[in-house]
């Protein structure tokens, strides 16, 4: 009788699109609500990492291009 409906856990891919929103500053206050119950703590620990390692790939390649 007192079941309650648990969320349903959101893919990496989920939490990855979740994290690049999150880097650009465009996630909506909704968005921050649901994600707070469907979100594994662990996929955004590895997906920042990732969108931290691409974003600095990116930056080390632009000054080198310039510089070269």
């Amino acid at each position: 009788m007192g079941e309650s409906a648990k969320p349903e856990k959101a893919s990496f891919l989920y939490s990855l699109r979740a994290v690049v929103w999150s880097f650009t500053g465009l996630r909506r206050k909704s968005d921050f609500d649901t994600d707070s119950a469907k979100l594994n703590p662990v996929h955004i620990v590895i997906a920042g990492f990732l969108v931290v390692a691409c974003l600095i790939g990116i930056l080390i390649s632009i000054v080198k291009f310039v510089v070269l």
